[in-house]
């Protein structure tokens, strides 16, 4: 699973783009006939006939998503992707001479691969193994590294690593290095998370050294992460409006953009950014063998991003197996780059 809000501009764009294609090419087969299963159209009627409705986050990326996304990135108010790159750029060394070189760097959610090649030329890894889920993205990301970067051995692998971190045997086993930048794993409920990182300890224990370099968003004033998931311009809400619009092109659904409001905040029980669309009033949404009603003030949850802070991150980490950890920040701590080797 990504951190679909996290990812660089380009990266989510072009990605995006590019899926959605395909599933415009799946809803032509799945409208020569609606009575077959499908596993999209299954998976989007379980999320809303659930006691509380849920959308997943990837539906966010139709054409018209990516590019709300792109202009998200560019906003005042969405810090991540600007806190993060700050802190490559300002603890590159240390981060080098923490990590080691010649790591077989395996990048999860690779995307177009851009902030782990910024990262070659100072780890210098004896292999890098990119794996995303966008296979034709992937391969055209890779060729292009392969002509700046002609002496790293490069192996991508397309598949959804959030089920599965099961690497073929040509994938180096000595010390490895798991890199999951953008606050990824912030998209995974906190047992999710804990179960997600024995994985990926499990990847190095299957030979010497190595370690995981992740990027986790931290916990800061309420006000700085309700603007960034709420912003003034409503682009936001533009976003999370639109997967109404993409669910009624895979589901044949007839949801009204004009009766949903968006709901962006920072949840401080949970430690978690919540989305929601809001109906506005009482009003019935209907599609092909279902339907549903939803009240006034009635919520389907969007996506879910979890805020850590430094020792409770530490916790986690812990509880997964790991030792203690090196931790960079951007000059606010609104961000953290993290490194950890198992014990």
């Amino acid at each position: 699973m990504r951190d679909y809000r996290a990812e660089r501009v380009h990266d989510v764009s072009c990605r995006f783009n590019k899926e959605s294609k395909l599933a415009q090419r799946l809803l032509q087969d799945m409208q020569d006939d609606w009575s077959e299963p499908c596993p999209i159209r299954s998976e989007l009627q379980d999320g809303l006939m659930a006691d509380i409705a849920s959308i997943s986050p990837k539906y966010f990326y139709d054409a018209l998503g990516s590019t709300l996304f792109e202009a998200i990135c560019a906003l005042p108010e969405y810090y991540p992707t600007r806190t993060e790159a700050q802190i490559f750029d300002q603890h590159a060394d240390d981060i080098a001479a923490t990590v080691g070189k010649g790591v077989t760097m395996i990048d999860l959610g690779a995307g177009n691969c851009a902030k782990a090649a910024r990262l070659f030329p100072s780890l210098q890894p004896r292999q890098y193994v990119p794996i995303d889920i966008s296979t034709e993205f992937l391969r055209e990301a890779v060729n292009g590294l392969r002509q700046k970067f002609p002496a790293i051995p490069m192996q991508e692998i397309a598949m959804d690593f959030s089920a599965s971190l099961q690497l073929p045997s040509t994938v180096g086993r000595e010390n490895r290095l798991f890199f999951y930048p953008g606050s990824s794993l912030g998209n995974f409920a906190p047992e999710e998370a804990l179960q997600f990182l024995r994985r990926m300890r499990h990847g190095l224990q299957l030979g010497e050294g190595g370690g995981v370099l992740l990027g986790i968003d931290l916990v800061k004033d309420k006000a700085v992460l309700d603007a960034a998931y709420d912003d003034a311009l409503g682009v936001t809400a533009a976003f999370n409006r639109n997967a109404l619009l993409h669910v009624n092109r895979l589901l044949g659904s007839d949801f009204v953009i004009a009766d949903w409001q968006h709901r962006g905040f920072f949840n401080p029980e949970l430690s978690r950014i919540e989305m929601h669309l809001e109906a506005r009033h009482d009003l019935k949404v209907t599609w092909c063998g279902g339907e549903r009603t939803f009240r006034q003030g009635e919520r389907i949850h969007t996506e879910n991003s979890y805020k850590f802070t430094p020792d409770g991150f530490s916790d986690l980490l812990h509880e997964a197996g790991f030792g203690q950890a090196k931790m960079w920040f951007d000059p606010q701590k609104w961000f953290m780059l993290c490194y950890a080797r198992p014990v």
